[in-house]
This record gives structure tokens, sequence and C-alpha cells, in this order.
């Protein structure tokens, strides 16, 4: 039996409020700064108290009524399209890994492994060894600037199938055998009792890859070229201005505000789910 320390405890819990105020401190001087004018907030030192213009900038940012050196779409449609993308590859990515991982289980035909090891072999390749072909494809067929460019080449994921792959060689045969018993089809087997069971992984999944669709850049910045279809990310990005140009950092800072706000939902509204998923020994 390990006895408590009180001084330990003291100790642990210095440290993780330090290392929470680290955390949380540039996200407090990015809302300050997007409650201020710009000559507020380039002023030196920047005021750490909230000020009087939040409404102003953050309506400004959300319906693009606004005047400035870069982009000044509405902010409001940026995170429409990265809501839509990051939803279409989140689900996407776990519809296909689950059907991809359980035909590999579960189904017997020649070449099998081979698949599998095809798929795996894609994790050692980065996004920009096949980032060319895979836009001249999307390019080819007249796919840029739209959803289907922005998602359909990223809704593949070799580790999503690995981890299906995974867990469902630890369902037990049994299980099988008697949904075949009771006259069950293999799609019958895949929807009773597949799916509940790996209703806490595909959370996991979900949050995981609707930020990682939520954060996308580089694809996005290659794909888009039409203001209406940025996602926020890019939005951010357009907003900084070049050259000469006086940045309105006050701006840029609501946009960065609010592109924090989806994913952070979705991690609070799943994190039961979420820890779950990682941590349940049955997985």
């Amino acid at each position: 039996m390990i006895e408590r320390n009180r001084w330990l405890d003291v100790l642990s819990h210095a440290v993780l409020i330090i290392g929470v105020l680290v955390v949380v401190f540039p996200v407090y001087v990015a809302f300050v700064a997007s409650t201020h004018t710009m000559d507020e907030v380039i002023k030196t030192p920047m005021s750490l108290l909230p000020g009087g213009h939040a409404l102003e900038n953050y309506r400004g940012v959300l319906w693009g009524d606004r005047v400035g050196m870069g982009s000044t779409a509405p902010v409001a449609k940026m995170m429409w399209v990265s809501l839509v993308s990051a939803l279409v590859i989140a689900l996407g990515k776990i519809t296909i890994s689950m059907l991809s991982a359980f035909a590999i289980v579960y189904f017997r035909f020649p070449g099998r492994m081979a698949v599998f090891w095809a798929v795996f072999v894609t994790l050692m390749l980065p996004v920009e060894v096949r980032i060319s072909p895979t836009y001249q494809v999307v390019a080819d067929l007249g796919l840029l600037n739209s959803y289907a460019g922005l998602t359909i080449p990223l809704i593949a994921s070799a580790t999503a199938t690995f981890l299906f792959r995974q867990f469902f060689l630890t369902v037990p045969d049994e299980l099988l055998e008697a949904s075949r018993m009771d006259g069950a089809s293999p799609l019958q087997f895949f929807r009773d009792v597949l799916l509940p069971l790996s209703a806490t992984s595909m959370a996991a999944l979900f949050v995981i890859q609707f930020i990682y669709g939520w954060n996308q850049y580089l694809w996005p910045l290659l794909v888009t070229t039409n203001e209406q279809m940025y996602p926020v990310v890019i939005g951010i990005k357009r907003m900084i201005a070049g050259g000469d140009a006086q940045t309105e950092w006050n701006i840029v800072m609501a946009t960065a505000m609010l592109a924090m706000l989806p994913p952070a939902l979705v991690v609070m509204l799943m994190q039961k789910w979420f820890v779950k998923g990682l941590v349940d020994s049955e997985k």
C-alpha cells in the first residue's frame, strides 16, 4: 500500500496548476486581443484586461462587414466549410475503416493479408509524398473549390483500419457462430453485434478525426482558391496581410477564438466516451 504524502500532493497540484497556466495564458491573451481595437493591440505593452470592442469585433468577423488588407470573407461561412469537412472526414474515415477491417477479419479471400499489409504500409508514407498525384487527380476530376475535393482524398485511414482490425480480432468467435445459427447475414452480424461493441472505439476515433479534419491546412491550401470555400484555418492565414500592410490582429485573434470553439465543444461533450474508448481494457 502506498502512503499518501501531503507534500507530494502539494507538489503534484502545483505542477498541474503551472501546466494549466502555461496552456491557458496564450488563449487568454488571444481573447483579450480580440476585444480591443487594432491600435490598442499593437500598443506596447498591450493591456491584459478585456476591452470594450468584443461585440463589434466578433460581429464583423462572423458576417464579414468589415474592411481590411487581408481576407474579409465571413468567418461564419468559413466555419461552416470547416464543420462540413470535419464531419465528412471523421464519419467517412470511421465508416470505410470499419468496413475494411470487417472484410479483412471475417471474410476469407485470396490475398487477404496482402491487402491488409498494403493498407498498413501507407502509414509509412507522409502526406507530402502523395499530395502531388492526389492534387492532379482532384484537378482532373474538376473537384477544386468543392466539398468533395476537400474531403474525399482524406477519408481513407490506415490507422483506423488497423485499430478496428485489432479490436475485431478480440471479439469471441462464439458470437459469430451464434449469429450464424440464428440465420444472421454478415451485414446483420456487423450491424447488430460489431457496431454496438465498437461504440466507444468509434467515439474516440470520431474526436481524433474531427479535430484532424477541422485543423487541415496543407490540403485546403492547395485545393481552394475561392474565398467562399476557405475553411477557417485557411481564413486565419489569409487575414494576415503581407508586405507593408498592417494586419488587424484583433480580427485575427477573434477568428482564432471562434475557430477553437467547435473542437473544444466536441472534446468536452464526448470526453467520457473518448477516454473510455482509449483506456477500456477490453479494447
